[in-house]
């Protein structure tokens, strides 16, 4: 498939109320950035299933599950040598997971790389690994979570990416991650999205076209000041996390807003912030308080409340993909161009 352009559009501010904020669109854009969209898999095709960070030792079943499901869509499936290793916390050592990930990221037949699981490692090798021959033969990588490490490498090389669910997720009943499911093969096989989810009180209206990036919020965090810190000027920024305290993703999205992360950004689209700890004492603000003060008082679209994340509900998201978020007050909208 031939490289997409996607145009970066610049920001007209229209000053409302601070909950309430319109947004309205520039023709003059701020940058022009080509994004290549790997080709979309058919049938036939082959899709591997690795693991580059954490091990799925005693997980054997909902890597069966998750094998049989995409033989059950007509494909091929290759799984990493070291899916079942255990060394510590990894599957296998950073050599090893290195060796596997490039191995696939090399080989022209596989058409995607579905990481198994997140936890943590993909960070610890993604520097050694050479894209040379991705770059030739593109194919999506997907996944959530500690696989933020490669979404952001994607973005970094102009590269599209799926943000979805994982093998692992085959652990939950199929009858609740079955949206999941579907939103993954209307990604992998390039059907229409269009996501419609509820309104949220504290959302701030307004709509926009943009190239959607982001990820976990601990993950972009630590990528900040490497040579994969993600550029979000002019694109809509997607954050999700898990298990943290309050004070913990405030200091986090505070981080982010230091580093002007928010400063040029198109639009905010918030998923799930699953499992957050209670302070002692209460921390004094929300999630949507702490993202709003962060962002500022501007007129970006900010939509909460998107199924995206740590939880069954985990609909696929194509990074680095033109989008359209549209806020309104009884529901909210992302859908793609492509």
């Amino acid at each position: 498939m031939a490289p997409k352009s996607f145009i970066i559009i610049s920001l007209s501010l229209l000053f409302s109320t601070y909950n309430n904020l319109s947004f309205s669109q520039s023709l003059q854009p701020m940058s022009a950035i080509q994004y290549i969209q790997p080709p979309f898999l058919t049938a036939g095709d082959t899709i591997a299933i690795v693991a580059p960070a954490g091990q799925l030792s005693g997980k054997s079943e909902p890597l069966n599950l998750a094998t049989q499901l995409l033989q059950s869509w007509g494909l091929s499936v290759v799984v990493g040598a070291n899916i079942l290793e255990a060394e510590g916390h990894f599957a296998g050592s950073d050599q090893v997971r290195l060796e596997v990930f490039q191995e696939l990221l090399d080989d022209p037949s596989i058409k995607a790389i579905w990481c198994a699981r997140g936890g943590y490692g993909s960070m610890r090798i993604l520097d050694q690994l050479d894209f040379t021959k991705f770059k030739k033969h593109p194919k999506w990588i997907i996944g959530y979570s500690d696989i933020t490490a490669f979404h952001s490498q994607m973005h970094q090389m102009h590269f599209a990416s799926i943000h979805g669910m994982m093998a692992v997720s085959f652990e939950n009943d199929p009858k609740e991650i079955q949206l999941s499911i579907s939103s993954l093969n209307d990604a992998l096989f390039g059907k229409t999205i269009a996501y419609k989810f509820e309104a949220k009180a504290d959302n701030q209206f307004g709509k926009v076209t943009a190239p959607l990036v982001g990820g976990n919020l601990s993950l972009l965090g630590a990528m900040l000041g490497s040579n994969t810190a993600v550029d979000f000027s002019g694109k809509i920024v997607f954050l999700e996390e898990i298990g943290e305290y309050m004070y913990e993703v405030d200091r986090m999205i505070q981080s982010l807003k230091r580093a002007g992360v928010f400063k040029n950004c198109a639009g905010v689209l918030v998923g799930d912030f699953t499992n957050i700890k209670p302070n002692t004492p209460d921390f004094g603000l929300t999630l949507e308080e702490i993202i709003k003060q962060a962002v500022g008082n501007t007129a970006v679209p900010i939509a909460f409340n998107f199924p995206a994340g740590h939880e069954s509900d985990n609909r696929a998201l194509y990074f680095g993909t033109s989008a359209t978020l549209e806020v309104t007050e009884n529901f909210s909208t992302l859908t793609y161009e492509y």
